[in-house]
């Protein structure tokens, strides 16, 4: 229970003829007296708070960025209209910075025996699970003199999904593959390839792919032609250990490898491979395996949703231990880390051979574009500092990268806005060289 300000307002305007006409206890009763019958008479009118039931519904997830509509339904069980001011109750991430306020309260009325609902817009500024914290309730009399409060546990979850901004590369990543598919399909055979139309034979054809018996039924000789084999395997392996913690840019490197991650999700799908997804750094914090073309893209977001950077060491030899036993077949391993050349000549190389002996390997980088930038500076002497340490550090990457390249590893290393379509193209340029 409290007073409100009307209360308090109207106490201040008594004591003014009080200290004029009627100083002294006599003239402080003669006006609190029946300003405090009428808070009692207010309160003894105001709905209870205790006696309300209170129901969530609406959206479960949204894409960060985007906003969500959770709907509070409030029923008055009493005999009395429920006047209140109420306030609903979530993380500070749940709205953009200084908007919590006039999103979280509502005013409502509610008539005896009767329900009503509002609507509390969230717009979320991190991934993760989003929970309603508590309900608070603000009860006031007919007078507005004073109110009853109490709180009320309306349990909700949110569940917050990666953006996934790079879906807007997505159109002319497949019609590459449609073009990549229709100049292969005639010119490829082998083992391990699908067969896919019959042509007339051209001088220089090889002479095992000639089918004899279509031959016999026509007058021309006849060869098959293949297409490269769908239901590839690739598993997407994302590092989450401290590396992937560092910030370029707004966000954390491993937003942008989930990004990269999820457009090639989207179209090696689309080309009929199976796609899974790891995420490790001294233990297993998502996995997703065996899930169909239409399921994987919303399987992978919901998993990366709550995962978060670790402050640890990312273990190597554990990554690729569990990399091999998810992939026990021949496979595309492609890992979204770092190229910082601690981590990569003390973690990875040293058990590097283990997946490239059995594993098409592709490694993804985020790269800093201030770095290129620094590299760049001129004009003064802690300009010229700033361009030697970035021309350093560009330096150490770059031969990062070419211990990778001669382990037979393919290495993309680009800005966070390049690495998604950088990635594809390299999935795309591995399929068109039929290294898949």
């Amino acid at each position: 229970m409290a007073l409100t300000g009307r209360a308090a307002l109207l106490a201040a305007l008594g004591s003014l003829p009080v200290g004029i006409w009627e100083p002294g206890w006599t003239g402080i009763l003669a006006i609190n007296a029946p300003l405090a019958v009428a808070c009692a008479c207010d309160f003894a009118l105001a709905a209870p708070v205790r006696r309300l039931g209170l129901t969530r519904s609406g959206d479960t997830s949204v894409r960060l960025g985007d906003t969500a509509d959770v709907t509070l339904t409030i029923t008055n069980p009493s005999r009395r209209p429920l006047r209140a001011h109420l306030r609903d109750a979530w993380p500070p991430s749940s709205w953009q910075p200084g908007t919590e306020t006039t999103a979280s309260r509502h005013r409502l009325t509610v008539p005896a025996g009767e329900r009503r609902r509002v609507t509390t817009r969230l717009r979320p500024t991190r991934r993760g699970d989003r929970q309603a914290d508590r309900v608070t309730i603000r009860s006031y009399g007919p007078l507005g003199l004073f109110s009853r409060q109490g709180t009320h546990k309306a349990p909700w979850t949110v569940r917050v999904l990666p953006p996934f901004t790079s879906r807007k590369h997505l159109p002319s990543k497949l019609a590459r593959l449609r073009e990549l598919d229709g100049r292969t399909s005639v010119l490829t055979r082998g083992e391990g390839t699908e067969f896919d139309s019959l042509r007339e034979y051209v001088p220089g054809d090889d002479t095992r792919s000639i089918d004899w018996r279509a031959t016999a039924r026509q007058s021309t000789v006849a060869v098959r032609t293949w297409r490269p084999e769908r239901d590839r395997h690739i598993l997407l392996v994302l590092d989450t250990g401290r590396t992937s913690a560092g910030r370029v840019g707004d966000a954390p490197r491993l937003d942008a490898s989930m990004d990269a991650a999820l457009l090639l999700a989207a179209l090696a799908s689309r080309a009929g491979d199976r796609v899974d997804l790891l995420a490790y750094d001294r233990k297993v914090r998502a996995l997703v395996q065996g899930r169909t073309a239409g399921d994987v893209l919303p399987s992978l977001v919901n998993a990366m949703a709550t995962l978060e950077p670790e402050l640890v060491e990312t273990d190597a030899r554990g990554l690729t231990a569990t990399a091999l036993r998810t992939s026990p077949r021949r496979s595309l391993i492609v890992l979204l880390t770092t190229l910082d050349t601690a981590p990569i000549e003390d973690g990875l190389l040293p058990v590097l051979s283990q997946l490239t002996q059995r594993h098409t390997v592709l490694l993804a980088s985020v790269a800093d574009p201030h770095i290129t930038e620094m590299a760049k500076a001129r004009g003064n002497t802690d300009a010229v500092y700033e361009a030697a340490a970035a021309a350093q550090a560009q330096s150490e990457r770059h031969r990062t990268a070419e211990q990778l390249r001669r382990h037979g590893v393919t290495v993309v290393d680009a800005t966070p806005d390049d690495l998604a379509p950088a990635l594809a193209d390299a999935y795309l340029a591995l399929k068109a060289a039929g290294r898949l």
